[in-house]
């Protein structure tokens, strides 16, 4: 059968927006994307100070806690002044904290109580456009948001470099991977309650093995090999890198680590996604 006949046989035994929908799976549509993030920057004007406020205040009492708490016991850890070594790895964990949760709760509540993407693919918009403008995003925002704390360690003595201007990319690309998790997550669970094991399970050990309040180094072995692993502790290497010299062949593994994060997590959002909302 013809793609023409094809379509044609859709639209007669589907309804319009059924018809629309089916034929733009696969594609991503560059109108659809940027009506999803219009959509995004115009609701965000409403509740920007809130979520700014959250998303910028957790890691940096983050820092001057560990910075200044165990900095008074501890000079240096691994080469680096201890402040400057929280400062730069609380990157990462500004980066969870504003793509994770927002991904997971905010999408979980659209999607379940607002019915907000009922609403949207019921335009020329299909599940993995949606998926793929509010993970853009959210990135966007982590982007935004894990530069928070390096400003921070700068005003307590953090030496500025040019290199440093790689970190919000940085922050971006593992912003979008943990937001595609955050929306697979939320496309999974069933009620509120469910997220407990994800946050207590999975988000609170990878933030404490990401080598962000202490290196690998000092861990087992067993933990060193799941730090590895870790896409955080990869965000927190490159950020790291940027603030005080390059190491281009482990940033290399590093940054193919995140994209590749981003890329399973994306289709995974993609899959979850679609099956909650449209099967």
């Amino acid at each position: 059968m013809s793609d023409v006949a094809r379509s044609s046989e859709l639209a007669r035994t589907a309804g319009p927006g059924q018809a629309v929908r089916r034929q733009r799976v696969g594609r991503l549509d560059i109108a659809a994307l940027k009506g999803v993030l219009i959509r995004e920057a115009v609701n965000f004007a409403s509740y920007w100070r809130g979520t700014t406020f959250s998303s910028t205040m957790e890691p940096t009492v983050y820092l001057i806690a560990f910075g200044f708490g165990f900095g008074s016991l501890v000079s240096q850890v691994a080469g680096y002044d201890y402040v400057d070594f929280v400062g730069t790895g609380t990157v990462a964990t500004a980066v969870l904290f504003s793509a994770a949760f927002p991904a997971m709760f905010g999408t979980f509540v659209k999607a379940t109580f607002q019915h907000t993407y009922d609403a949207i693919l019921a335009a020329p918009v299909d599940t993995e456009e949606l998926v793929t403008a509010e993970a853009v995003w959210m990135a966007t925002r982590a982007g935004t948001y894990g530069c928070i704390p390096l400003l921070v360690a700068m005003a307590f003595g953090l030496d500025p470099r040019l290199s440093m201007l790689a970190v919000p990319p940085i922050a971006f690309i593992a912003g979008f991977g943990w937001a595609c998790f955050g929306i697979m997550i939320s496309g999974l669970m069933k009620s509120f309650e469910n997220f407990n094991y994800v946050v207590s399970g999975v988000l609170t050990p990878m933030m404490l093995t990401a080598g962000t309040f202490f290196p690998l180094s000092g861990l087992p072995q067993w933990a060193q090999v799941l730090g590895n692993v870790n896409p955080l502790h990869h965000c927190v290497e490159l950020v790291r890198h940027a603030s005080f010299g390059w190491q281009p062949g482990a940033d290399v593994l590093h940054l193919g680590a995140l994209l590749l994060f981003g890329l399973i997590t994306w289709r995974l959002a993609v899959f979850a996604m679609t099956r909650k909302l449209i099967t």
